[in-house]
């Protein structure tokens, strides 16, 4: 029997984004920094290594049936939540042993974020509208907040720990959730930000100067900087469009946008104030399979491949791909 996806319900307006991906992987859109790049990419990953024309590439098993959205890295520990049953799974990405750590509700894990004093992970639900905290300790539920009134359409993707409280995207809404103090906030996302019919607010970071977020929306393909109180202004990439961005990684002023559709991650060197930028580098590899998420331990990014399209059995092979990629 087959498995259908939560993720992409077809009464939701995010229904439509396997289609997408799969018409944009079909068209062969092919988008890199350089021919030399492409060219050290189709070496093996030790050639490409001693090249140096491209990143070592090593693919790292997670269960079978496990179907990862996200990734959250402390201390050589990758967190990874299913989008089928909510479930976290723990990965020494060392060893690359693992396990689970906490039995999902049921619902999707998508966005993770570490709260390391606490030893906290919080979790975006998805298509549940809600939220929830968990003891890394012991995998317990500390804490559940609906963001959306249950049964309403939502689809929250991802999760920035901030000063002033967790904050979440919302993917078919124009509109932000923090909680803090143990209370969800709205904050409408105004300003320059522009609200598609399809799939909007997914990845999350800071500015390099840390006064703000960056956000991409994923249709439009466009990154903005966003205030605390959601005005949003368009960075200025020089004309850079990502396609179907979906999870960031900032490290000091470089960062790193997936682009699951055409199985690339996007290198950008911003300004101070993160309105401003330019494409740097195109990360490729054969191992992507439709990547999501990006985060780093050491010399490398790890990056788990959702596989959107692949019929989700229980024997369904899925990965993390590790790029040995240096610090800019």
């Amino acid at each position: 029997m087959r498995i259908r996806d939560p993720r992409w319900p077809g009464s939701s307006p995010v229904g439509t984004l396997v289609h997408m991906i799969q018409s944009v992987r079909k068209a062969g859109v092919v988008v890199a920094a350089t021919a030399a790049a492409l060219a050290a990419l189709s070496l093996s990953p030790a050639e490409a290594a001693d090249a140096g024309r491209g990143p070592a590439v090593t693919h790292i098993d997670l269960p079978d049936g496990f179907p990862p959205e996200s990734i959250a890295v402390e201390n050589g520990t990758a967190y990874l939540g299913s989008r089928a049953d909510g479930d976290i799974y723990a990965l020494d990405l060392r060893s690359g042993r693992g396990k689970v750590i906490s039995q999902g509700p049921g619902t999707q894990s998508l966005g993770l974020a570490i709260d390391s004093r606490r030893r906290q992970l919080w979790v975006a639900g998805g298509v549940s509208g809600d939220a929830r905290v968990l003891d890394l300790r012991t995998g317990a539920i500390l804490a559940e907040y609906q963001l959306v009134p249950a049964g309403s359409p939502a689809f929250i993707n991802d999760v920035l720990l901030t000063p002033r409280g967790a904050v979440f995207t919302d993917s078919v809404h124009d509109t932000l959730y923090r909680v803090r103090d143990g209370r969800v906030e709205r904050v409408p996302l105004t300003g320059e930000w522009v609200e598609t019919p399809q799939y909007n607010a997914n990845g999350i970071t800071t500015t390099p100067d840390g006064r703000a977020m960056l956000i991409v929306n994923s249709t439009t393909g466009e990154l903005f900087r966003v205030e605390e109180d959601g005005r949003a202004t368009r960075a200025d990439l020089g004309g850079q469009i990502f396609t179907h961005p979906d999870g960031v990684l900032r490290e000091g002023r470089t960062l790193y946008v997936v682009q699951n559709a055409i199985d690339a991650i996007a290198v950008v060197e911003l300004d101070r104030s993160g309105t401003a930028g330019r494409l740097v580098e195109t990360l490729r590899t054969d191992d992507f399979d439709v990547p999501t998420a990006v985060a780093r331990f050491g010399d490398r990014l790890y990056v788990p491949n959702a596989r959107f399209g692949v019929e989700e059995q229980p024997d369904t092979e899925y990965w993390l791909t590790a790029l040995k990629v240096d610090r800019h």
